[in-house]
């Protein structure tokens, strides 16, 4: 029998464009006959990339990455005009982390920086500056309203935070249809993008969730009872460990912004560690377990390489370590085709390694 895999993508604005390039190489090799992919999650740029592979299989696309990658070919600063607009956007950007110019905080929802955007992008195409229509282009959310709740795996899972509320909030397909507001929510960072508003409620991005959502991949209630992984796989962005002590502010910045985006990431899979301890030291009744399908503890990345106490074998997929020492916060904005093609690139390559491994594991 194949096993159960749950497969979780870590938001990073653009720089998830490398786990578009991971994914590709997953089902390049056709992973999908070799693996029960129940479930899919992800947060902000990860729940894009999530979401475009979720709907080509349910769409049963012949190439199921296709459409993740033209998403993203398409997101690309393509005209001189966009390419001029992207890096000043990025220059100003680390010049304010360098401390060389001031920074001035303005709302997104302010009527003048609406109106001062609409007539600097006015030579753009419409949808390189309109996330929503960026979006439609490629798919029929209309199509997706007709379809209603999917039951049947994989099962979507995508991540948000009810600023209201103040409540982790998430998006699951097994419950509800999905919606081009569930994807803007969870990529709704609230420098760049007003709160999206939902059925009385509103939301941010989901990094302020889970990054990427991992508990709800193994509850019953979220999933289904036959949707429970006994693997994890985890696609991440943001790096674990740094070479040296931040000292600049731009250096600071990025340490900080790494740490950010992991913490919920550490601190969801020690809970599934936690449990398989518990599993392992007979803790749990076996009908308990046997009602589950649960034979033995769930395989999780390992969350430090020195760990000699956890025995799982299955690696997160990470950036290679150059291009994860080159890239800064800013470059989470860069749209520029050749930030997105390294990235897609070096994405291709971790997913190949991974896969190669795993096959090997598999014989």
């Amino acid at each position: 029998m194949k096993p159960r895999v749950a497969i979780a993508c870590q938001g990073g604005g653009s720089q998830t464009a490398f786990t578009a390039g991971v994914l590709k190489a997953l089902f390049e090799n056709k992973i999908q006959d070799h693996v029960n992919i129940v479930s899919l999650s992800g947060t902000s740029g990860g729940a894009i990339c999530a979401f475009f592979i979720w709907y080509a299989l349910r769409k049963g696309d012949d190439c199921v990455w296709k459409r993740l990658i033209d998403f993203w070919e398409d997101n690309t600063a393509q005209t001189p005009q966009e390419q001029f607009f992207n890096d000043s956007v990025i220059k100003t950007l680390k010049s304010i982390s360098q401390g060389l110019i001031p920074q001035y905080s303005i709302s997104p929802s302010n009527p003048l920086v609406q109106t001062l955007m609409s007539f600097a992008t006015l030579s753009l195409r419409s949808r390189f500056t309109n996330f929503t229509e960026l979006l439609e282009t490629h798919i029929d959310f209309s199509e997706l309203a007709a379809w209603g709740a999917q039951p049947e795996p994989p099962i979507l899972i995508l991540g948000a935070c009810n600023i209201l509320t103040g409540r982790l909030h998430k998006f699951i397909s097994r419950h509800e249809p999905v919606k081009i507001e569930h994807i803007l929510a969870s990529a709704c960072v609230p420098n760049i993008f007003p709160a999206v508003s939902l059925e009385a409620m509103a939301y941010w991005d989901g990094l302020f969730s889970d990054n990427p959502p991992i508990a709800d991949a193994m509850r019953r209630d979220d999933v289904g009872m036959e949707n429970l992984p006994q693997e994890i796989w985890v696609i991440k962005i943001n790096p674990t460990t740094g070479d040296k002590i931040p000292v600049t502010p731009n250096e600071i910045a990025d340490r900080r912004n790494q740490l950010e985006g992991n913490v919920s990431l550490f601190q969801s899979l020690r809970q599934v560690d936690d449990l398989n301890m518990i599993m392992s030291r007979g803790g749990f009744r076996d009908e308990f377990l046997a009602e589950r399908d649960i034979k033995e503890p769930i395989k999780i990345p390992k969350l430090f390489p020195e760990d000699p106490d956890q025995p799982y074998h299955i690696p997160m997929i990470e950036m290679s370590e150059d291009l994860a020492k080159s890239l800064t916060y800013e470059d989470k904005l860069d749209r520029s085709p050749e930030n997105i093609n390294r990235l897609i690139t070096d994405g291709e390559k971790q997913g190949q390694k991974f896969i190669e491994a795993r096959f090997r594991q598999m014989k």
